[in-house]
């Protein structure tokens, strides 16, 4: 297991060959692939993961579960790693992609979803993405 340090707070990030997993509503499997922040007109947290049952070839969650257990990790992931930071960010984007693709590349074989948060009274308020 790795740690990053970004934004005030160690991220724990699979290193090459482990995997972290996540427990999430639907049960599907959940890796930690990265986590950055982009700043520019406002402070974005981008924190990504790998999820192979969203596949269109074989999958098994559609993107309304998915939805549900990206929510999830906002709140019970994302939410408590930033109680220690020293920047809360203006919006959180939670990914999900059945394959390793590198930020900003697009893979027409992967499957991908996103959605995006702002964070109110210490909750994940879901945002129009």
């Amino acid at each position: 297991m790795t740690q990053n340090f970004q934004g005030g707070v160690v991220w724990l990030a699979a290193a090459e060959g482990e995997a972290h997993m996540f427990a999430v509503p639907s049960g599907q499997s959940v890796m930690l692939q990265d986590v950055f922040w982009e700043e520019g007109d406002s402070l974005v947290l981008r924190v990504r993961f790998l999820t192979p049952q969203i596949s269109r070839a074989g999958g098994t969650i559609d993107y309304d579960t998915a939805a549900i257990d990206m929510l999830h990790l906002c709140e019970t992931y994302v939410i408590p790693q930033l109680a220690e930071s020293a920047e809360i960010p203006d919006q959180i984007i939670l990914s999900f992609s059945d394959i390793n693709v590198p930020f900003g590349e697009a893979d027409p074989a992967a499957t991908q979803f996103f959605e995006a948060y702002s964070i109110e009274n210490n909750a994940c308020i879901w945002e129009v993405y």
